[in-house]
C-alpha cells in the first residue's frame, strides 16, 4: 500500500500544458547507514501523473492505493549535492500498481 501525501501542478515541456501530479509514499522501513552503521527510518517516494482536477486530487491526500514503490533502472542523469559533489544516478523509484508477490512466483 502507498499513501498520497501531496499534490502538485507541473507543466509539460513538450506541450506546455499543465497537469496534476500525485506524490506517493510507501511504508516506513528501517535502513542501515553506510557511514555510521546505525539504523534510521525512511520511506520510498514517487510521483504519479494523473488527469484528475487539482482540487479533487488534493482531496485524496491521506488516501491509500494498492501497490508499492519499487527501485527501477532509468537513463543515467547527474545531480549536484549541496557540498558540490556530483553523483551519476541510473535508478529511480517508480509506483507499481500490481507488484508480484512471493506467493505468485512460488505458487
Amino acid at each position: 500500500m502507498v499513501t498520497i501525501v501531496a499534490v502538485s501542478k507541473k507543466t509539460s515541456l513538450k506541450t506546455k500544458e499543465e497537469f496534476t501530479v500525485l506524490h506517493l509514499q510507501g511504508s516506513p522501513e528501517v535502513l542501515k547507514s553506510k557511514t555510521s552503521g546505525k539504523p534510521y527510518l525512511s520511506a520510498r517516494k514517487a510521483t504519479l501523473p494523473c488527469t484528475l482536477e487539482f482540487d479533487y486530487a488534493k482531496s485524496l491526500i491521506g488516501s491509500t492505493l494498492n501497490g508499492s514503490i519499487e527501485l527501477v533502472g532509468c537513463k543515467e542523469y547527474e545531480i549536484v549535492l549541496p557540498t558540490g559533489k556530483k553523483l551519476k544516478i541510473n535508478r529511480s523509484f517508480q509506483y507499481n500498481p500490481d507488484p508480484v508477490t512471493v506467493e505468485e512466483v512460488v505458487g
